[in-house]
């Protein structure tokens, strides 16, 4: 009839026993609804041809009259199992064994080429001097179908009676003999190339076949298989959850933050490495294509969360150390005494951990920021640096004064004190700024003869200098109390014969 009667996938409820090989083997016949059916969409037909492909052991491709161009594209989904299974070591991961493909032509005139013939020649490669894209496809699915060799066959069947709308009331013997012939001659043929279902290296028994057609079933309802071609993505959905752990699991070893080119290295390894297993274990050849475009989207989506952590990690690493420099600058712009020396050994420390600890993408910005603040904060410190120096040998020249005059008596202790302050008081009165005392040679002096007492390597005077100082100024005092008495005076004091304990008394 011209209306669909097949719907789905019918099965011919009674098994038929055959003995394949010795073993006694029950035989399921399945028929399933024919391609563009009114009111279903090609994703049906695919599915309906995926199931049937999937469960069959022997695909019988029924085609009225000629092999179209179409016919020769909806069998890239048995052409994927060729390749992948058939081509297969029996035994070597073996998920299922493709079916066998037998082309079953109807036709009405029985002249000119043969159905075998009419195989041959729809599967010869098509000239594509244009290198049209379509054609390129057809023309792989020709040559993928080349693999399958003698597991194909072909086989033609003539038309039963000229009156094609009595043929369901029909007995045999009314029906054109060559046609009852030729039939009883195709059951013989399917009987022949029929071989039980083998999945996993195993032949199946009935429990066992009703469980695979569940699998299939419910995958094919969950939509995991959209189209013939991608039900070898179902079977590559384990493979690629598996690749892309591996890779997971390669960057998540990643110490971050690493400079970008190491990142990218890191990736680029993670990712050969993981394609090469994909290429080991994935099922199909054009299908898995779009498998490993998969992988490989899912693979950058996972870059670009490590490439966005990397980021943040090393943002967070250069603020640190940002920010450590700047506490370290402020520091020595308030030493208590200021060392140029000082601040020079910092500036540098501070410059070289930052390099060497700043990495990821965020160093160049952090950099900049390092430079700006860095070099304002040195010229502050220069700026100061004079003035303070200029304030601290003031005091310091009046304070010895003190000490030397009435503590230590020593005289050419307070005459050097008074030379000091007479020099940095007359020569900034005398050219009315400090300022122009910083240009003069003498002044350079005193700073170089500052920064040796105030700042070596071995000694930091501005860390020592009020425990140096509090243990001084106990050495003056008792020295001034007990020890010139006990020990007598090493120093020129100020003394005379005059003024001595033994003095003559007057009136």
């Amino acid at each position: 009839m011209r209306d669909t009667k097949t719907k789905g996938i019918w099965v011919w409820g009674t098994p038929i026993d055959l003995d394949i090989n010795g073993v006694r083997t029950s035989v399921f016949y399945l028929d399933t609804e024919g391609f563009e059916s009114v009111g279903k969409s090609n994703v049906y037909d695919d599915r309906i041809f995926a199931l049937a492909t999937v469960l069959s052991s022997v695909l019988i491709y029924n085609l009225p009259e000629m092999i179209r161009e179409a016919d020769i594209s909806r069998l890239s989904f048995a052409v994927e199992l060729a390749e992948e299974f058939y081509g297969r070591v029996k035994g070597q991961d073996v998920a299922f064994e493709p079916a066998k493909l037998l082309w079953l032509i109807q036709r009405d005139f029985l002249q000119g080429k043969s159905v075998q013939e009419m195989v041959n020649e729809a599967l010869r490669r098509v000239p594509n001097t244009d290198g049209n894209k379509n054609i390129d496809m057809v023309n792989q699915i020709r040559d993928s179908l080349a693999v399958m060799g003698d597991n194909s066959t072909a086989f033609s069947l003539p038309q039963p009676h000229i009156q094609r709308t009595k043929l369901c009331d029909m007995e045999d013997v009314e029906l054109d003999q060559l046609y009852v012939k030729r039939r009883e001659q195709l059951k013989e043929l399917v009987a022949s190339i029929i071989t039980p279902k083998i999945v996993q290296g195993k032949t199946l028994n009935g429990k066992e076949f009703v469980s695979f057609l569940e699998q299939i079933l419910e995958a094919l309802n969950k939509g995991e298989i959209p189209s013939t071609g991608s039900l070898v993505e179902v079977f590559n959905k384990n493979i690629l959850e598996k690749c892309l752990k591996l890779y997971s699991e390669k960057m998540a070893k990643l110490v971050l933050p690493l400079p970008e080119e190491s990142l990218q290295g890191a990736h680029d390894r993670s990712r050969d490495e993981v394609t090469k297993v994909f290429d080991q274990q994935h099922f199909g050849r054009h299908h898995a294509k779009k498998s490993f475009m998969q992988l490989d989207e899912e693979i950058q989506q996972v870059y670009k969360n490590v490439v966005l952590q990397n980021e943040y990690q090393s943002s967070r690493l250069c603020e640190a150390l940002y920010t450590r420099c700047e506490d370290k600058m402020d520091q020595l712009q308030v030493l208590k005494l200021p060392s140029l020396a000082k601040f020079n050994a910092g500036f540098l420390q501070c410059n070289r951990s930052f390099e060497h600890e700043c990495v990821g993408p965020s160093k160049t910005n952090y950099e900049l920021r390092m430079m700006k603040m860095m070099g304002k904060s040195r010229s502050l410190f220069i700026k100061e640096y004079n003035h303070r120096l200029f304030n601290w040998l003031v005091a310091f020249s009046l304070v010895m004064v003190v000490i030397g005059r009435f503590f230590i008596k020593f005289i050419l202790v307070e005459i050097g004190a008074w030379a000091l302050f007479i020099f940095l008081e007359t020569y900034t009165r005398m050219f009315w700024t400090a300022e122009s005392l910083y240009y003069n040679p003498v002044w350079h002096f005193i700073v170089a003869t500052w920064e040796t007492v105030v700042y070596s390597p071995i000694l930091d005077l501005d860390r020592w200098a009020i425990p140096l100082g509090v243990m001084v100024s106990l050495f003056i005092l008792y020295w001034r109390c007990y020890g010139r008495k006990k020990h007598g005076s090493l120093l020129p004091l100020y003394r005379s014969n005059k003024n001595g304990p033994n003095r003559p008394r007057t009136d």
